[in-house]
């Protein structure tokens, strides 16, 4: 699985051609705590880079889901919806967020990789 990682805590694993799967890293859910909500886009919905895609609420706060590369969404975690836990016991597994059809692939040259992120995130 060859994740990136964008500077506002999402991660995106563009292997599947047909559509990216985006989600929060390990790092925002921790800072998070309890994820008890996630307002999840709609689906045919188109979003630029960087624009607020959804929400995800804990115990402690809300913070917006950006988005990482500009696309449409093509699916979102109803699972997630259903258990907004998810997005805390397995945040970049089953608690992903939605599927995103790439409109610019080259903007995904411009996140981090594992490594790049895992520096960032420390001094985050």
């Amino acid at each position: 699985m060859t994740v990136q990682y964008s500077r506002d805590h999402e991660w995106i694993n563009a292997d599947d051609a047909s559509a990216a799967v985006v989600g929060i890293t390990v790092h925002a859910q921790d800072a998070l705590g309890d994820v008890v909500f996630v307002d999840l886009p709609e689906v045919g919905k188109t979003f630029a880079q960087g624009e607020v895609a959804g929400v995800v609420e804990s115990v402690k706060a809300a913070a917006d889901v950006y988005m990482p590369v500009s696309g449409e969404i093509v699916e979102v975690n109803e699972a997630l919806r259903a258990d907004p836990s998810l997005a805390n016991s397995a945040p970049l597994d089953a608690g992903w967020f939605f599927k995103v059809k790439l409109s610019e692939p080259a903007q995904l040259s411009g996140l981090m990789d594992e490594t790049a992120y895992t520096d960032f995130a420390k001094n985050a």
